[in-house]
């Protein structure tokens, strides 16, 4: 059972990003620069969390699922997509600039209080940098990031990096479709990067300019749209306290109709207790017929679905689960984070998502042990990510794989060689058993 920790919320988010560049889950980009705001490294504990919490995510709903077929869609779309999609005209933020030092901020984080006890700001509407409270009326700024197609710059060879993954998941609705031979409802599902040029972003890697979306368009007949919604927003939620993430930090935020997107009918998030508050984790949507009638009017291709059994086409409602990968690895990181009376840090992640299932250490580097070990290191990287260490004490090590949330911690000792047995050590208990 996981204690209560001795640190606050004051200061859980310092210790936190000390722990993942100390460790290996996440830096700046380019630090050595002194980098760039609002992009990250995934150092090689990081990539692996990440990597286990695709994995089980694309396992759980695209391969054990009959109804769900996947895709890797471009980064770079033909900019038509982005018209048709209303990314051009209401994919913006309202932005104002300080007339004093002219740092920039979106004018809703102003309002909201964000940045209040950062900087020099001491209360709500006040310029973090310099103190002041006068800021430019505000104006909407595109967050798509711009680029050109080709050699020439200009605006024939204009495009964007994609803001959102689903985009191509309706451009090739027809097309995976007829290849997947599905029935409605069914879903195209895709794992990808997107980008959004920020007004403001922090929060740790909470909020970036570079981040990466596990995303299902769900595609169903009009008028079963909000049993699905339903259905999709449990299965959402089930999949997250599955990653060992504690139900009681979560909960769900109905949009309100003037906040809705574009496209939307019902948008619900569920929210996750972060040390800086309650935000978003993950989203569902319900984008209605609004996307495939759209790129139909805008391409000029017909994109209904025939039904058989009815002998009639129609526009397919569309239900859309989606989730950021790089907030999920917060989110655990935060939710597995704890101290002991000394201080000491563990990361009590579920041995499901651990970057490393299990440490294997010598007692110390002499006679037949270190071989002994690496035998078993060998053995077990067949299966999982398995590391070896024969660096300082034993006590060290198990601090060390304690910081990364290793759950399994086996030594090799002198009674190893009489008995052909070893200590396991488990991380949450701290108890150690002879096992063969």
């Amino acid at each position: 059972m996981k204690k209560e920790s001795s640190h606050t919320k004051n200061d859980l988010m310092e210790k936190i990003t000390s722990l993942c560049k100390r460790r290996g889950f996440v830096f700046p980009s380019s630090e050595i620069y002194g980098g760039v705001g609002g992009f990250w490294d995934f150092g090689p504990n990081g990539v692996l969390l990440k990597n286990n919490i695709k994995q089980l995510w694309w396992e759980r709903f695209v391969q054990i699922r009959d109804d769900i077929t996947g895709i890797e869609g471009s980064i770079i779309m033909n900019p038509e997509v982005w018209k048709a999609s209303g990314h051009i005209e209401s994919f913006t933020d309202p932005l104002v600039e300080c007339k004093n030092c002219h740092s920039r901020y979106r004018a809703d984080h102003m309002l909201d209080g964000r940045f209040v006890g950062e900087g020099k700001a001491t209360k709500k509407n006040q310029c973090p940098t310099c103190g002041e409270t006068v800021f430019t009326e505000p104006r909407n700024f595109n967050m798509m990031f711009k680029t050109h197609i080709g050699p020439v710059e200009d605006s024939s060879s204009e495009t964007y990096l994609r803001p959102e993954t689903a985009q191509s998941m309706f451009t090739d609705f027809k097309q995976v479709a007829e290849i997947s031979r599905k029935k409605i409802p069914f879903g195209i599902a895709q794992i990808g990067k997107a980008f959004r040029n920020e007004i403001t972003f922090g929060n740790f890697f909470f909020r970036s300019r570079e981040f990466e979306q596990m995303e299902i368009e769900y595609f169903v007949k009009p008028g079963t749209d909000e049993k699905w919604f339903g259905y999709w927003l449990k299965e959402w939620k089930k999949f997250i306290i599955d990653l060992g993430i504690n139900k009681n930090k979560l909960r769900e935020y109905e949009h309100p109709k003037k906040s809705l997107s574009h496209y939307s009918k019902r948008t619900v998030d569920i929210e996750y207790d972060f040390p800086f508050g309650w935000s978003e984790l993950t989203g569902t949507a319900n984008r209605t017929d609004y996307d495939l009638k759209q790129h139909e009017k805008f391409s000029g291709k017909d994109l209904t679905y025939f039904e058989e059994e009815g002998m009639k086409r129609y526009h397919p409602y569309v239900i859309e689960p989606t989730m950021g990968v790089d907030r999920m690895m917060l989110a655990a990181i935060v939710d597995a984070y704890d101290e002991n009376e000394s201080g000491e840090v563990f990361l009590r992640l579920d041995p499901k998502i651990a970057p490393i299932k299990v440490a294997v250490f010598p007692l110390v580097n002499k006679e037949k042990l270190p071989a002994i070990a690496k035998d078993i290191y060998n053995e077990l990287k067949q299966y999982w990510f398995v590391q070896y260490d024969d660096g300082g004490s034993v006590g060290r090590r198990y601090r060390r794989q304690d910081e990364i949330g290793t759950p399994f911690c086996v030594t090799v000792d002198f009674e190893s060689q009489k008995k052909n047995t070893v200590t396991v050590r488990r991380r949450d208990t701290m108890k150690q058993e002879r096992v063969k």
